[in-house]
């Protein structure tokens, strides 16, 4: 139980206990109100006022009055009614103490809680196509669905995070038709050479096979025969699907390993596709799903949900076959409680169709899709068909080449070495926070020249409001950091455990009081962010408790202070760190030393 939980929980017992037993109020009835001059918490009277037939306001007024709230110390500074709420405002410097000693013991899963009760979770995120370009709109589907991996750990449950890889669809006869049109054995070589990554060139060549279709009608039964020539599994054609295909898995191992993304398994499409068509001839045997004008259909008509195709007339395969495939496979290897699948909300309708279908033949497993908006340039919309997208191969290069020039102005004395890794940190941080800095609902414009500010609502920010507590605790005076060699994170740890609760009395400016509080908040945070799946939620406080620790910083002398204050305020200071740190882990960014 975190320390703003106990406040909590001493609140309800009190109003409690003078209420009538079959009138009880819940924790949960707390809430924050909407300006923090309010009050800390707040008690909306309106059901309670309801039960008592009483009215809101009276309710309100007979609770403020309570001598078991306004003379019982119980972590309360001041009870007011206002209205039909009634507010509360907290003993900071007591919850200082207790917050302070929950943070060192905590550390690194200060806000983690075990309300997932360790169920398994299997989350499909990084749905991407081989033979096809990775673009920054596959990159808010991994930023998004890794932030999600690690926020649902944080509430206990046991994440399986797998991704699920289409490497079997005709976008490959499209970009093997491509191949083979414009370019011959003896150019490929220099071709692929002459762009360094093989999977980033066969995003191009994707291009140019995908754009010969539109033009030429006979360009599409060329590329209908080279797909069912991939589909034997034998032959030159199948040996260069091989081929080409481990050069877009190699690429996708390296976006994964520069983004600290790891998955505990991955699928792909050629693997579950065969026990997906055998799946598929039973269900129709069974009378699942059903033939209609040649091909095979799931009529879902009576869910509304419209009509299902799973085969074309022609007998070639859609999407459901793999799907089917897929889902017998990850129940068989996980047996997960909940399966949550990751895709943008184009393919809404598709998922709520394919889950009924799995739901009728038995799945007992709870099903989520959670689906994100586009990612769009400035100028509009991307699409990979057209090739007007941008890579993330291209984004990743821009932006690393303007962080090192930044790096560069702010540190002329830093070694190339040093300046590259500051870089590459800021780097990562823009794309992931771009990505994950607002809700899946919002469509995403991604400006470059904006994700690297270190003003505003950005990574660096963030990143640079971290930089500067270290740089604060580094000078300071109280661990005589001559002596020993320590991490700033050891220092923070120190402090704390310096810290006793008497010295939360040193702990009484404003700004202190504020920014405790908000620390107090982070473990609701948290919850709040796996209750919705949305890790704008923890985005969006970071930016909140890095502006009130900003305000704060210009405001309050920190090292300039007295030795009791000093030490009190670093020991303040050194928890918004540890905070800002957890925080930005659960979305994947690391923090940073200097910057």
């Amino acid at each position: 139980m975190n320390s703003l939980e106990k406040a909590k929980q001493q609140i309800v017992k009190k109003i409690n206990l003078v209420l009538d037993d079959k009138t009880m109020i819940k924790e949960s009835d707390l809430v924050f109100p909407p300006d923090s001059k309010m009050g800390d918490l707040s008690l909306p009277c309106f059901d309670l006022a309801k039960e008592l037939k009483k009215t809101p306001v009276e309710i309100s007024l007979m609770l403020a009055n309570l001598s078991e709230l306004s003379s019982d110390r119980i972590g309360i500074e001041s009870v007011k009614a206002a209205g039909p709420y009634l507010n509360f405002i907290l003993d900071k410097t007591a919850l200082a103490g207790e917050l302070f000693k929950e943070i060192n013991k905590s550390k690194e899963k200060f806000g983690w809680n075990k309300d997932g009760k360790n169920k398994k979770v299997t989350i499909e995120y990084s749905n991407a196509n081989t033979h096809k370009e990775y673009h920054i709109g596959h990159l808010r589907n991994i930023c998004y669905g890794d932030a999600v991996n690690r926020i649902l750990e944080a509430n206990g449950f046991k994440a399986i995070p797998i991704s699920y890889i289409n490497d079997f669809g005709i976008h490959v006869a499209k970009t093997l038709w491509a191949l083979k049109k414009f370019y011959q054995k003896d150019k490929l070589s220099h071709r692929v050479a002459e762009n360094g990554n093989k999977g980033a060139f066969l995003g191009n060549v994707y291009v140019e096979g995908a754009q010969a279709v539109e033009k030429n009608e006979a360009v599409k039964k060329e590329i209908n025969q080279l797909m069912a020539k991939i589909e034997t599994r034998q032959g030159a054609e199948y040996k260069l699907w091989q081929t080409t295909r481990k050069w877009s898995i190699e690429q996708f191992a390296k976006i994964y390993r520069e983004l600290g993304v790891k998955f505990v398994h991955t699928t792909y499409e050629s693997e579950v596709i065969d026990a997906g068509r055998k799946i598929v001839e039973k269900l129709l045997k069974d009378g699942v799903l059903k033939e209609s004008q040649g091909a095979v259909i799931a009529d879902l008509e009576q869910y509304s949900l419209g009509i299902l195709v799973v085969l074309r007339s022609d007998g070639t395969m859609l999407y459901p076959v793999a799907d089917l495939g897929l889902a017998a496979a990850r129940v068989k290897k996980f047996k997960p409680d909940n399966s949550i699948i990751v895709v943008d909300i184009r393919q809404s309708l598709y998922f709520k169709q394919l889950f009924k279908v799995l739901e009728l033949i038995g799945f007992k497993e709870q099903m989520v899709h959670l689906g994100h908006e586009f990612v769009k340039l400035p100028s509009g919309m991307m699409s990979s068909r057209t090739g007007n997208v941008i890579t993330y191969e291209d984004l990743r290069n821009e932006l690393f080449k303007r962080a090192s020039e930044e790096t560069k102005k702010r540190h002329t004395d830093w070694l190339e070495k040093k300046i590259n890794e500051v870089a590459e940190e800021l780097t990562i941080g823009a794309m992931k926070f771009e990505m994950i800095k607002v809700s899946r609902a919002a469509t995403i414009t991604f400006e470059i020249e904006k994700a690297l500010r270190f003003e505003g609502f950005t990574a660096a920010y963030l990143q640079y409001t971290g930089a500067r507590i270290q740089s604060i605790l580094r000078k300071s005076e109280i661990l005589n950091p001559k002596s020993e060699t320590i991490s700033h994170r050891e220092a923070g740890s120190r402090l704390r455990e310096k810290f006793k609760i008497q010295n939360s009395k040193f702990l009484t400016e404003k700004k202190e009081g504020e920014l405790i509080m908000k620390l107090a908040k982070y473990p609701e945070i948290v919850k709040v962010a796996s209750d919705k799946y949305e890790p704008s939620e923890i985005a969006k406080y970071l930016f909140e408790l890095a502006q009130e620790f900003n305000d704060y910083y210009h405001e309050v002398p920190i090292l300039k202070a007295e030795l009791e204050t000093r030490v009190a305020r670093l020991a303040l200071i050194s928890a918004v760190n540890q905070v800002l740190a957890n925080g930005l882990n659960l979305l994947g960014i690391e923090t940073m030393e200097e910057m």
